[in-house]
């Protein structure tokens, strides 16, 4: 094939995406558009009554919940109908099973508030570029989802219902394929070649890897990784190195169990393997931090990953006669025991020779006392300021807990930094079934067993 004819065919591939994509955004572009049947969609351009299909939902939600089995059931049509779709999921679908029942609860939730679901399913359509998910798949997923509802609703089943749901998925699928759509001019993933293997411990590694393209990305974000043992099994994990400076990212991962994408990465992975990356994400950052108030760094254990790279970049400003002041800040590391604590050279070093750091590590602690309160109550010791900020990383109940103590301390609410977190099983109406400590996300830095 000559360069002019593949260049050709590459824009008649490009062209039957697009129309895929037009049909699916389309009023009734579902799967059964081309029929005339099935429910329709929101009329494009009219405001969508998310708080009528939310008390619809509401209203039904013990014929379908606890959604472990409608999960199931819509898995189970998905793969009867599409057995080629099975190979984009991992050969466990616990945590993929879980990992949906959030996002029906965060849709659910958040139908009053549709500008949260387009900004959350912006990001998670670019995300979900690297699993190589079409926009025709989404509605095979659709249909698939509208059987399940069937099963479990039974008798009881009927279309305000189900028209309720689909409305729903498609506006999240919706700001989805607009996020796909927006990303093309990056790749869906990264090939990456680890370039270096330390272990810091017998469950820490601290891992060097290369990207095969270039890979912008901020102090702060976190990046999703899949090992080569797992395929389509991706968890996420901060970026500790300083974007743009030699092009390898540095990753820390904590082994929680056997079996997962932690354990691949700290014990089965050595230099020159190959790893893959989803595109950088993440709530932290410095913004235009001046000398007014203290800048507070909050991590437990592998969140440190995110702390070095702010104070990385907070160092480049100290050293740039342009850049505005560098605040007073105050690194918190917290951890189970002082032999938890990692990187400590470079952190004596740091704080050695910058006068505006100051480290406090926390650990150990009398028996019984929870070590994430020790934590917080490091962090506000002296009191705060309203004009301080505060950046977090860490396993959620720890950032909740930190996050709690400082607005009790007086510091705004909107001043305290981390990223998204889970719900807690114990928020979600007891119908949502499925929802033990093992179906918990990883936070970066931490991956569940797979």
């Amino acid at each position: 094939m000559s360069a002019d004819n593949g260049t050709y065919h590459a824009l008649l591939a490009r062209h039957d995406a697009m129309r895929l994509r037009r049909q699916m955004l389309s009023q009734g572009g579902g799967p059964d558009a081309d029929s005339g049947g099935g429910p329709q969609g929101p009329v494009a351009g009219q405001p969508y009554d998310g708080v009528a299909d939310q008390r619809t939902i509401m209203r039904h939600l013990d014929l379908v919940a606890p959604f472990d089995e409608l999960i199931a059931h819509l898995y189970r049509a998905l793969f009867a109908r599409h057995p080629s779709l099975r190979s984009l999921f991992p050969a466990g679908m616990e945590f993929q099973q879980a990992h949906l029942a959030r996002a029906f609860w965060y849709l659910i939730e958040h139908l009053d508030r549709p500008e949260q679901i387009t900004a959350t399913f912006t990001q998670l359509g670019r995300d979900h570029r690297k699993l190589g998910v079409l926009p025709a798949q989404y509605a095979a997923f659709e249909t698939a989802l509208c059987e399940a509802l069937r099963v479990r609703a039974g008798e009881y089943w009927t279309g305000e219902l189900e028209q309720a749901w689909v409305r729903m998925l498609r506006l999240g699928v919706t700001a989805m394929v607009r996020g796909a759509d927006a990303a093309l001019h990056e790749p869906p993933c990264w090939k990456a070649t680890v370039t270096d293997h330390r272990l810091c411990g017998p469950d820490l590694a601290v891992l060097r890897v290369r990207p095969h393209e270039p890979f912008r990305y901020r102090a702060g974000q976190h990046t999703a990784l899949e090992s080569a043992r797992l395929p389509h099994t991706w968890r996420p994990y901060y970026l500790a190195g300083d974007p743009g400076r030699d092009g390898e990212l540095e990753l820390h991962v904590r082994c929680t169990g056997p079996g997962g994408v932690s354990e691949a990465l700290v014990r089965h992975t050595a230099v020159g393997d190959q790893v893959r990356l989803g595109p950088p994400k993440g709530n932290l950052a410095l913004g235009e931090e001046t000398a007014a108030g203290e800048l507070r760094l909050v991590a437990w254990d592998t969140g440190w990953a995110a702390m070095k790279a702010l104070l990385r970049e907070l160092d480049g400003r100290a050293r740039s006669a342009s850049a505005p002041r560098v605040p007073r800040v105050r690194l918190f590391l917290g951890a189970d025991t002082l032999s938890d604590l990692y990187d400590t050279e470079y952190l004596t070093g740091l704080e050695r020779s910058r006068p505006w750091l100051s480290v406090v590590p926390v650990t150990g602690g009398a028996p019984g006392e929870d070590a994430y309160d020790r934590l917080a109550r490091a962090v506000v010791r002296g009191g705060t300021t309203a004009a301080g900020r505060a950046l977090l990383a860490g396993p959620p109940a720890m950032i909740q807990a930190v996050t709690a103590a400082l607005t009790r301390a007086g510091l705004p609410a909107e001043h305290v930094l981390h990223d998204p977190l889970p719900p807690s099983p114990r928020d979600l109406p007891r119908t949502a079934g499925g929802f033990g400590p093992a179906g918990a996300p990883a936070y970066p830095g931490q991956s569940v067993p797979a």
